[in-house]
Protein backbone atom coordinates (compact mmCIF):
# COMPACT_ATOMS: atom_id res chain seq x y z
CA UNK A 1 0.00 0.00 0.00
CA UNK A 2 1.51 2.73 -0.95
CA UNK A 3 0.92 6.91 0.68
CA UNK A 4 -1.86 8.06 -1.02
CA UNK A 5 -3.56 4.60 -0.45
CA UNK A 6 -2.65 5.02 2.94
CA UNK A 7 -4.46 8.67 3.04
CA UNK A 8 -7.41 7.61 1.35
CA UNK A 9 -8.29 5.08 4.09
CA UNK A 10 -7.53 7.83 6.98
CA UNK A 11 -10.14 10.14 4.73
CA UNK A 12 -13.15 7.67 4.88
CA UNK A 13 -12.19 6.54 8.51
CA UNK A 14 -12.41 10.03 9.87
CA UNK A 15 -15.40 11.62 10.81
CA UNK A 16 -17.36 14.15 8.52
CA UNK A 17 -16.82 17.74 8.90
CA UNK A 18 -19.42 19.64 7.13
CA UNK A 19 -22.55 17.55 7.26
CA UNK A 20 -22.05 14.47 6.23
CA UNK A 21 -19.25 15.17 4.18
CA UNK A 22 -15.70 15.08 5.09
CA UNK A 23 -14.18 18.01 3.09
CA UNK A 24 -11.11 17.47 2.22
CA UNK A 25 -8.45 20.71 1.06
CA UNK A 26 -5.43 20.14 -0.53
CA UNK A 27 -3.39 23.94 -0.52
CA UNK A 28 -0.29 24.73 -1.80
CA UNK A 29 1.24 27.33 -4.55
CA UNK A 30 -0.09 28.11 -7.76
CA UNK A 31 2.11 25.43 -9.98
CA UNK A 32 2.76 22.53 -7.26
CA UNK A 33 0.63 20.08 -8.50
CA UNK A 34 -2.49 20.72 -6.09
CA UNK A 35 -4.86 19.80 -9.08
CA UNK A 36 -3.00 16.59 -10.27
CA UNK A 37 -2.86 15.38 -6.88
CA UNK A 38 -6.70 15.95 -5.89
CA UNK A 39 -7.25 13.91 -9.64
CA UNK A 40 -4.49 10.81 -8.35
CA UNK A 41 -6.51 11.16 -4.58
CA UNK A 42 -9.89 11.10 -6.15
CA UNK A 43 -9.10 8.01 -8.11
CA UNK A 44 -7.76 6.34 -5.27
CA UNK A 45 -10.78 6.77 -3.35
CA UNK A 46 -12.91 5.42 -5.80
CA UNK A 47 -13.03 7.62 -8.33
CA UNK A 48 -16.63 9.27 -7.85
CA UNK A 49 -15.30 11.62 -5.28
CA UNK A 50 -15.78 15.55 -6.59
CA UNK A 51 -13.41 17.93 -6.71
CA UNK A 52 -14.08 21.42 -6.72
CA UNK A 53 -10.94 23.50 -8.15
CA UNK A 54 -10.73 26.77 -6.88
CA UNK A 55 -9.89 28.69 -10.18
CA UNK A 56 -13.24 28.23 -11.28
CA UNK A 57 -14.43 30.30 -7.83
CA UNK A 58 -11.56 32.90 -8.58
CA UNK A 59 -11.62 35.09 -11.59
CA UNK A 60 -9.71 37.89 -12.92
CA UNK A 61 -11.09 40.51 -10.90
CA UNK A 62 -10.67 38.93 -7.26
CA UNK A 63 -7.43 36.36 -7.68
CA UNK A 64 -8.75 35.21 -3.72
CA UNK A 65 -11.90 37.03 -2.90
CA UNK A 66 -13.49 34.02 -3.42
CA UNK A 67 -14.43 33.33 0.71
CA UNK A 68 -17.96 34.43 0.67
CA UNK A 69 -19.06 32.34 -2.75
CA UNK A 70 -17.18 29.23 -1.77
CA UNK A 71 -19.16 29.63 2.07
CA UNK A 72 -22.68 30.21 0.59
CA UNK A 73 -22.42 28.03 -2.71
CA UNK A 74 -20.50 25.38 -1.49
CA UNK A 75 -19.86 24.69 2.31
CA UNK A 76 -23.62 25.41 2.78
CA UNK A 77 -25.58 23.15 1.10
CA UNK A 78 -22.79 20.33 1.38
CA UNK A 79 -23.25 20.75 5.36
CA UNK A 80 -26.79 20.18 4.83
CA UNK A 81 -25.99 16.82 3.32
CA UNK A 82 -27.58 18.51 -0.43
CA UNK A 83 -25.65 19.11 -3.99
CA UNK A 84 -24.09 22.56 -4.06
CA UNK A 85 -24.65 24.56 -7.16
CA UNK A 86 -21.31 27.40 -8.08
CA UNK A 87 -21.04 29.25 -10.95
CA UNK A 88 -17.33 28.59 -12.46
CA UNK A 89 -15.01 31.71 -13.73
CA UNK A 90 -14.50 31.50 -17.46
CA UNK A 91 -11.00 32.31 -17.70
CA UNK A 92 -11.11 33.10 -21.46
CA UNK A 93 -14.12 34.77 -21.87
CA UNK A 94 -13.97 36.41 -18.65
CA UNK A 95 -17.22 35.97 -17.07
CA UNK A 96 -19.31 33.61 -14.84
CA UNK A 97 -20.94 30.31 -16.84
CA UNK A 98 -23.84 28.48 -15.60
CA UNK A 99 -24.04 26.58 -12.50
CA UNK A 100 -21.76 23.06 -12.04
CA UNK A 101 -23.51 20.79 -9.19
CA UNK A 102 -21.13 19.21 -6.76
CA UNK A 103 -22.57 16.40 -4.36
CA UNK A 104 -22.72 16.06 -1.34
CA UNK A 105 -20.64 13.09 -1.50
CA UNK A 106 -18.74 11.41 1.91
CA UNK A 107 -16.02 13.21 1.06
CA UNK A 108 -15.32 16.01 -1.60
CA UNK A 109 -12.21 17.34 -2.31
CA UNK A 110 -11.19 21.66 -2.65
CA UNK A 111 -8.15 22.16 -4.47
CA UNK A 112 -6.43 25.37 -5.27
CA UNK A 113 -4.47 28.42 -3.60
CA UNK A 114 -6.07 29.26 -0.68
CA UNK A 115 -8.12 26.12 0.12
CA UNK A 116 -6.88 25.82 3.84
CA UNK A 117 -8.07 29.30 4.60
CA UNK A 118 -8.59 30.88 7.97
CA UNK A 119 -12.85 30.92 7.00
CA UNK A 120 -12.27 27.45 5.99
CA UNK A 121 -10.48 25.38 8.38
CA UNK A 122 -13.53 25.03 10.43
CA UNK A 123 -15.38 22.82 7.93
CA UNK A 124 -12.23 20.93 6.79
CA UNK A 125 -11.85 17.24 7.67
CA UNK A 126 -8.14 17.46 6.78
CA UNK A 127 -5.71 20.11 5.37
CA UNK A 128 -2.96 18.64 2.80
CA UNK A 129 -0.45 21.17 1.76
CA UNK A 130 1.88 20.18 -1.37
CA UNK A 131 5.00 20.46 -0.23
CA UNK A 132 7.43 22.54 -2.96
CA UNK A 133 8.88 26.04 -2.51
CA UNK A 134 7.38 28.63 -4.44
CA UNK A 135 9.83 29.70 -6.81
CA UNK A 136 9.83 26.11 -8.27
CA UNK A 137 6.27 26.13 -8.27
CA UNK A 138 5.72 29.06 -9.93
CA UNK A 139 8.56 28.60 -12.26
CA UNK A 140 6.55 25.75 -13.21
CA UNK A 141 3.17 27.04 -13.49
CA UNK A 142 5.04 29.72 -16.06
CA UNK A 143 6.31 26.70 -17.92
CA UNK A 144 3.29 24.83 -18.30
CA UNK A 145 1.51 28.40 -19.32
CA UNK A 146 3.82 29.47 -21.83
CA UNK A 147 5.29 33.33 -22.32
CA UNK A 148 1.66 34.55 -23.16
CA UNK A 149 0.24 34.24 -19.48
CA UNK A 150 3.93 36.09 -18.02
CA UNK A 151 1.63 39.45 -17.46
CA UNK A 152 -0.57 37.05 -15.98
CA UNK A 153 2.16 35.24 -13.33
CA UNK A 154 3.63 38.50 -12.42
CA UNK A 155 0.33 39.88 -11.04
CA UNK A 156 -0.40 36.19 -9.59
CA UNK A 157 3.01 35.65 -7.55
CA UNK A 158 2.51 39.45 -6.07
CA UNK A 159 -1.17 38.58 -4.90
CA UNK A 160 -0.29 34.73 -4.07
CA UNK A 161 2.32 35.89 -1.58
CA UNK A 162 0.55 38.80 -0.32
CA UNK A 163 -2.77 35.85 0.57
CA UNK A 164 0.08 33.96 2.58
CA UNK A 165 1.74 36.47 4.45
CA UNK A 166 -2.10 37.13 5.34
CA UNK A 167 -3.78 33.99 5.53
CA UNK A 168 -1.13 31.39 5.71
CA UNK A 169 -2.33 27.57 5.32
CA UNK A 170 0.70 25.70 5.47
CA UNK A 171 1.18 25.81 8.88
CA UNK A 172 -2.02 24.34 9.98
CA UNK A 173 -1.91 21.05 7.05
CA UNK A 174 -2.71 17.82 8.66
CA UNK A 175 -0.20 16.64 5.97
CA UNK A 176 2.75 17.38 3.95
CA UNK A 177 2.76 16.11 0.09
CA UNK A 178 5.49 15.82 -1.32
CA UNK A 179 5.30 14.90 -5.83
CA UNK A 180 8.41 12.07 -6.31
CA UNK A 181 9.87 10.76 -9.70
CA UNK A 182 7.24 7.82 -8.42
CA UNK A 183 4.36 9.03 -7.09
CA UNK A 184 3.79 10.81 -3.83
CA UNK A 185 4.92 10.78 -0.47
CA UNK A 186 2.68 11.96 2.66
CA UNK A 187 4.31 13.22 6.14
CA UNK A 188 2.94 14.38 9.10
CA UNK A 189 2.72 18.02 8.96
CA UNK A 190 2.68 20.63 11.58
CA UNK A 191 -0.85 19.78 12.80
CA UNK A 192 -0.14 16.97 13.37
CA UNK A 193 3.03 16.94 14.65
CA UNK A 194 1.67 20.07 17.02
Amino acid sequence: MDDVERLAGSLYAGPPSCGPVRLVAVDGHAGSGKSTFAARLATVLGGEVPVLHLDDLASHEAYFDWTGRVLDQVVDPLSRGITAHYEPYDWVARHFAPARELPAAPVVLIEGVGAGRAALRPHLARLLWMERSPEDSWLRGRQRDGIGLSAFWDSWTVAETQHFLADPSRSFADALVQECPEGYEVHPGPMATA
